[in-house]
């Protein structure tokens, strides 16, 4: 299965509770085979995940190797990535080179205490947490607390990318926005101008339609691009600056295309892009337009750094 919290485990493609017996787990599977064959009338993308699920839990071995959490990649948070909170006066300089972007703010900070609130309660009180990172202890979670792991975890992702793109760029990371009582993932500020990011992560497909993001696993209550455009309009007046583009990053395997932009309605110009692609975005920025001078970059950055304020 995917390696993202959010997305859908074995055990919620197949339809099953975890505790139910090999027996059960074979008759669901075979069940889900016949529903979502694309012969019957099925749909070829679900008969797919079925495929995947049973090819990570339809054994005895395989399905203790799966719940054991064995095998699985890390999602505690790595410190080397992390800024600082607070006021923007307090520079993170990733590991590594001094040619590496400015950096400011905690990527995800947020959202793991989220995270980890969230699964002390679930977990109950007076029960000792003693890895809340434990790739089994993620996987039994419910969705809505996977969920803002997988959003910390999209958050850090976006950082680390934007980090590597030379001096020249300074991002802003958590920034809190008074005026809404929300908040912006990331500003970066460069040579191709001032872009608004958020970074996301459904466990899912994405797509464009009428000028916003849909998908399966997107909530019919949530409005990606609408919200990010209200936070990035208030904070553009309360620091009074204007945003080149407002951008939201997804995991490539989340999205079919590279990069797509809304061509008209109120969120028209903002843009969804796949993370691998986002530095060629911020370097050549949406359409290759003029590029800011050092001058206008630098008056930019002292206005963002005396007035932004972080969650």
């Amino acid at each position: 299965m995917p390696a993202s919290p959010a997305s859908e485990t074995p055990y919620e493609v197949l339809g099953v509770d975890p505790s139910v017996t090999d027996d059960e787990l074979r008759h669901a599977y075979r069940r889900l085979l016949r529903e979502t064959h694309p012969d019957t009338g099925g749909s070829a993308a679900r008969f797919h995940a079925v495929q995947v699920a049973w090819e990570h839990i339809g054994t005895p071995a395989d399905r203790a190797i799966y719940d054991s959490g064995r095998q699985a990649d890390s999602m505690a948070p790595d410190a080397r990535s992390h800024g600082s909170a607070g006021a923007a006066s307090s520079p993170f300089r990733p590991e590594g080179s001094s040619l590496k972007a400015r950096s400011y703010g905690h990527p995800g900070g947020d959202e793991r205490q989220h995270y980890l609130t969230l699964m002390r309660e679930w977990v109950g009180r007076g029960v000792e947490l003693k890895d809340p990172y434990d790739p089994a202890l993620v996987r039994s979670a419910p969705r809505e607390i996977r969920r803002w792991l997988a959003k910390a975890i999209a958050e850090e992702e976006t950082a680390r990318i934007v980090s590597t793109l030379g001096i020249g760029y300074t991002v802003w990371n958590n920034v809190a926005v008074a005026r809404t009582g929300g908040n912006i993932d990331h500003i970066v500020l460069g040579p191709a101008g001032l872009f608004a990011l958020q970074s996301h992560d459904w466990g899912g497909e994405v797509r464009l339609s009428k000028g916003e993001l849909v998908g399966e696993r997107i909530d019919d209550d949530e409005e990606p691009l609408h919200e990010l455009a209200v936070n990035a309009k208030a904070l553009g007046k309360s620091v009074g600056v204007r945003f080149t583009a407002l951008v939201v990053v997804v995991p490539d395997g989340d999205l079919a295309v590279p990069f797509d932009q809304v061509e008209r309605g109120r969120q028209s110009g903002s843009v969804v892009i796949r993370r691998s692609v986002l530095p060629q975005l911020l370097r050549n920025g949406v359409s290759g337009g003029e590029r800011a001078s050092v001058d206008r970059v630098f008056e930019l950055r002292e206005r963002l750094q005396s007035g932004i304020r972080f969650v």
